[in-house]
């Protein structure tokens, strides 16, 4: 049975080859994910990756005026701050706890460093974006064709 407070947990990081696996260890922080919690505003600096446990975590893409658009949700087969990795520092959307829980954080230079230096790690996050897209591209088109709540 996986336990929340253990790691591997996450989907992404129980995919880690051992390699990999045995100098993410170390660094990983675990953190409670409190329901509301805000873990990057639009804009702001990004400090760290998040791999939620059990957590669920909401991602708002936030408009000039302030008003807001859920784009998509991550749980526990990922990761909130894929912008990090890829190559920005801030983005235009605000990633907020959905359903409290647990998870672990890495820091932004760490996920950095992993990505380009080994292509295990680049492969499986560049997968995992992958699928963060499409599920936003659905998002989008749900919201733009259907009423409220029939996705």
């Amino acid at each position: 049975m996986k336990l929340a407070n253990a790691p591997r947990t996450n989907d992404l990081l129980a995919s880690l080859p051992a390699e990999e696996w045995a100098r993410w260890e170390p660094q990983l922080e675990k953190v409670e994910l409190k329901l509301g919690q805000v873990l990057y505003e639009s804009g702001t600096t990004m400090h760290h990756v998040y791999f939620p446990t059990n957590a669920i975590v909401s991602l708002l893409y936030v408009m000039e005026n302030g008003a807001s658009a859920e784009i998509g949700v991550v749980g526990h087969e990922g990761v909130v701050g894929v912008s990090i990795f890829m190559g920005g520092g801030s983005t235009p959307s605000r990633a907020v706890v959905q359903s409290a829980g647990w998870g672990f954080r890495l820091r932004s230079a760490a996920i950095k460093d992993e990505f380009n230096r080994s292509s295990p790690v680049m492969h499986l996050m560049l997968r995992y974006t992958q699928a963060l897209i499409t599920q936003m591209a659905q998002t989008a088109v749900c919201n733009r064709h259907h009423s409220a709540g029939c996705c």
